[in-house]
């Protein structure tokens, strides 16, 4: 009898096992799914999407900067990648406006104060706006900060960067001028 309840206990144990193993690939097939698999963002190589943001200070309008290579740059003062890629975005600003590139950095900001101080305290003269309702960011389903679309001069997508950038990196700024 002994024997007997051993064998059952053993092959109860061997059965759950196997059933955890195999929630365990679901849930991992499962995540895999979410994730993209293809070889370029889906958006890469459509229209960006147009839309108009103001605040107190701009109004930003996409398609006004047909023409120009432009960076779409979704940021905030309270995003720690954001703070540490301003800098070089500033200066790849600087070096490349003279060859028709254009960044545009919008904030996610809903402190208009804290907004305003971060831009005068980090010298951020470049192109920025403040969209506290989100909605230029909601278009582009960006919802990780900083995010960057690279659009071309004829207003289409060609890359797009999710997290801190060195936008002064050689291949970076060769991307850009060759656009």
């Amino acid at each position: 009898m002994r024997r007997t309840s051993g064998i059952r206990y053993y092959s109860w144990v061997r059965r759950f096992a196997y059933s955890a193993r195999l929630s365990v690939a679901c849930v991992f097939l499962t995540i895999l799914s979410g994730c993209y698999s293809g070889t370029r963002p889906p958006r890469i190589g459509t229209n960006a999407p147009d839309f108009t943001v103001q605040d107190s200070d701009h109004t930003v309008t996409l398609s006004q900067y047909r023409g120009q290579v432009v960076v779409l740059n979704f940021w905030a003062t309270w995003c720690p990648p954001c703070i540490e890629e301003m800098p070089s975005l500033v200066e790849m600003q600087r070096r490349m406006k003279a060859k028709g590139v254009t960044v545009i950095a919008v904030s996610m900001d809903l402190d208009e104060k804290a907004y305003r101080q971060f831009v005068k305290d980090h010298n951020v003269n470049l192109l920025t706006v403040r969209d506290a309702g989100q909605k230029s960011n909601t278009l582009y389903g960006t919802y990780k900060f900083p995010e960057t679309y690279i659009i071309d001069r004829k207003g289409v997508m060609r890359r797009k960067f999710i997290g801190a950038v060195d936008w002064t990196e050689p291949e970076i700024t060769d991307f850009l001028g060759k656009l």
